[in-house]
């Protein structure tokens, strides 16, 4: 009888301490870490989100960029950060990418955090520096095979979705380029703009301003169907006539794992609350991106699909990072 009230009143504290949470929560502020340097589209959509998240929230959500190595710098933080829901990674197609492109990281994606929500789906583009003498696809790979290895692209990181389409380019059309890692896609569009590398695979966020300026030419968008963006210009598909080359990208955020379930429905809520807002829907539609939102089993699922596919690509395209 002694141990049946034990074990009764151990259940009855855990209930009353997870609804004290579920009422508490949050009642310090936020931190959202960002795996990637300034200007990228993490951290865009980042600071797109801190203002209203932390209205809705009641509490301040701080950015806190953390780049470097694809973003595995910013996710082991938060993997060994205390689970309690203060800390939150925002993140997306890298971070599946990591897990077969790196030879060891120090945690796992998919046991080490707890998934929030999705935020939204988007596309790539390739661009080139204006100085370059081409103005379609084809143009570039012919100037690549006349020019082998003299070419640099840039990309947010070694192993980066950027990186990989490089690479893949390389592979299906049997040119040579060289792959220049910077620490978020912000420097690699600087340099870009400086006409220090050539040409990139890049977010549409942070490009698309510069490419309406004239200061940066696009050839073609990374999907396999065109951008309501961009309808004028090809898929990357119908630049080339090749299969196989499209991809997309996807941003969500995750916790540390085992922080607990009353926290992430607090934050998954208000985060699905923030992105469909009209203001915020419509901020996104003009960054080229489609908000997408869902439960945290939605982005576990997406997770374990997306480490699988790029798992495919990286062994493919033989990237192995140290």
């Amino acid at each position: 009888m002694r141990f049946f009230w034990l074990t009764a009143c151990a259940a009855l504290l855990l209930c009353w301490e997870n609804l004290a949470l579920a009422q508490s929560f949050p009642s310090k502020p936020v931190r959202m870490v960002v795996g990637f340097a300034t200007g990228g589209v993490n951290d865009i959509m980042a600071r797109a989100l801190s203002a209203p998240l932390t209205a809705v929230l009641g509490q301040t959500v701080v950015v806190d960029n953390r780049p470097g190595a694809n973003s595995t710098i910013g996710a082991d933080l938060v993997a060994k950060a205390p689970p309690d829901g203060y800390t939150i990674f925002i993140t997306g197609t890298p971070f599946t990418i990591n897990a077969s492109a790196y030879t060891k990281l120090p945690y796992d994606t998919l046991r080490d955090f707890a998934p929030v929500t999705q935020l939204a789906t988007g596309t790539f583009i390739l661009v080139v520096h204006p100085a370059l003498p081409v103005k379609t696809v084809r143009e570039l790979i012919a100037l690549a095979k006349r020019r082998p290895g003299e070419l640099n692209f840039c990309s947010s990181g070694q192993g980066a979705a950027p990186h990989l389409m490089g690479e893949l380019l390389k592979l299906q059309t049997g040119i040579e380029m060289t792959h220049v890692p910077y620490k978020g896609a912000g420097p690699c569009v600087v340099d870009l703009l400086g006409g220090h590398v050539q040409l990139t695979f890049e977010a549409m966020a942070p490009l698309l301003p510069h490419v309406k300026s004239g200061k940066l030419r696009i050839l073609a968008v990374m999907s396999d169907k065109r951008s309501p963006v961009l309808p004028d210009i090809p898929t990357i598909e119908q630049a080339t006539g090749i299969t196989g080359l499209s991809a997309g990208t996807w941003y969500g955020i995750v916790a540390p794992a085992t922080t607990p379930r009353e926290a992430i429905n607090r934050l998954n809520a208000a985060t699905v609350k923030v992105v469909n807002e009209p203001k915020m829907r419509q901020w996104l539609a003009d960054q080229g991106l489609d908000p997408v939102t869902g439960t945290p089993e939605d982005l576990g699922a997406l997770l374990h699909n997306e480490v699988s596919k790029w798992a495919r690509v990286v062994k493919a395209a033989k990237i192995s990072v140290q």
